[in-house]
Formats: C-alpha cells, sequence, structure tokens
C-alpha cells in the first residue's frame, strides 16, 4: 500500500474522544454516556438515532473512549446510573443519581443546553467531565 494512500485511510478514521469522569460518590453501576451532535436531542440521546450511546462499568470512569462518526460539533451527557437498571432515578423532580456533562458547564435548573456543553471534534481528543450530585 503507498503511504499516501496509508494516511489516508487513517486520517479518515472516526475520531476518538478519550474521557475521563471526576467526583464519583462511589464505583457502584455504571455510567451510561451519551454522545450526540443534535442539539434537540441532549441530554436524551434516545430521541437520536445517529447518537453514541453505550454503558462503561464505573470502576472504568477514570479514563475511557467514545468514537465520534465523523467530525463535528458533540455534546456529552453522562450518568451514573448506581443501581444499573440503565435509567436516571428521580425523586421529588431531582435527580438521585449523579450526572455530568462536557466542558462542565453551570447547573442551575435543569439540564444545560446543547451550545454550553458541546465542543468541535476535528480529530482525537479529550474531555474531563465532573459528576454532580443533588440527592
Amino acid at each position: 500500500m503507498p503511504l499516501s494512500t496509508a494516511a489516508t485511510a487513517q486520517s479518515a478514521a472516526a475520531p476518538t474522544i478519550e474521557v475521563s469522569v471526576t467526583g464519583l460518590r462511589n464505583t457502584k453501576g455504571q455510567l451510561l454516556v451519551c454522545l450526540t451532535t443534535n442539539p434537540k436531542a441532549f441530554p436524551d440521546c434516545s430521541k437520536d438515532k445517529a447518537s453514541v450511546r453505550m454503558a462503561v462499568p464505573a470502576t472504568d470512569a477514570g479514563d475511557f473512549q467514545i468514537r465520534a462518526p465523523a467530525a463535528g460539533t458533540y455534546a456529552i451527557a453522562v450518568v451514573h446510573d448506581e443501581n444499573a437498571n440503565n435509567k436516571m432515578d428521580v425523586a421529588i423532580f431531582l435527580p438521585r443519581e449523579g450526572f455530568g456533562f462536557s466542558r462542565n458547564p453551570t447547573i442551575t435548573v435543569g439540564p444545560p443546553s446543547f451550545r454550553s456543553a458541546s465542543f468541535a471534534v476535528a480529530g482525537d481528543m479529550r474531555q474531563s467531565i465532573k459528576m454532580k450530585y443533588m440527592l
């Protein structure tokens, strides 16, 4: 294979986002991770068929990778699903489990906007997410 073909094939590979999550209150359960380019589907990726969704054991939260489908503007939402029931549990309209977002936007009432959590992906990169707990 000519060198130029190998370089082109490598540059066309999907970008990798290395993610480190800090501030977990324990290592029980899993992290539900969502990567989306769709502002209307953030932070609940279930409305975005093109989103990347994955479950990561909480013990691996310090360092894991997400493959972005292509270069673009993305946002990441993370839920610490402590009881591993594949959803965020709420009590009196407040999340019982931890959550975090790319770029660590300030949380007031409700989830942050896509814009405040979004970042450009043009190649391999890192994101550090700090977990928050309301209860």
